[in-house]
């Protein structure tokens, strides 16, 4: 079964767009450039060709993946998200202790995670140590480099 993922109306028609460019435009340019390749004459050593179909074999896969995703996703409902304790969807206000550094992420679901706006997965090791904690709570979370402990300033939607 696949697994249930939760998204903002905007993520899931991020998806259903991406879906939508590699249904209509990337799958009817890659046919042409396998048909172009099969004119070229014997398949056995034709290296475009092969390229062609790899390509294609990539495309059919992101194209089932999106489906599958698509279709296990729920729109989560921004009015009925809950700001006592760190959640999926809430924008959360943390302070290094050790360097006294303020940051602040939204949590977000997998296929909507983009470090550059500041979003990041509910999956990510981050996002799993605030989790259910509350504004004055200090979480100890495991990076790379060791054990850094935030503190929570401010859960917000």
């Amino acid at each position: 079964m696949a697994k249930l993922s939760y998204v903002t109306e905007e993520g899931l028609n991020k998806l259903r767009e991406e879906l939508r460019q590699l249904e209509t435009v990337e799958r009817p340019k890659i046919k042409k450039q396998i048909a172009e390749a099969r004119d070229k004459g014997d398949l056995s050593e034709n290296a475009e060709y092969d390229a062609a179909k790899e390509e294609q074999g990539m495309l059919e896969m992101r194209i089932q993946q999106l489906k599958s995703t698509i279709a296990n996703s729920r729109i989560l409902d921004e009015s009925r998200i809950d700001t006592s304790t760190v959640q999926i969807m809430n924008t959360v206000k943390i302070k290094n202790k050790k360097n006294n550094a303020v940051m602040q992420y939204t949590i977000v679901s997998e296929t909507e995670a983009d470090l550059k706006e500041r979003k990041i997965s509910v999956n990510s090791p981050i996002a799993r140590g605030l989790l259910g904690k509350k504004v004055g709570d200090v979480a100890d979370i495991e990076v790379p480099n060791g054990i850094i402990p935030f503190e929570i300033m401010d859960i917000s939607i």
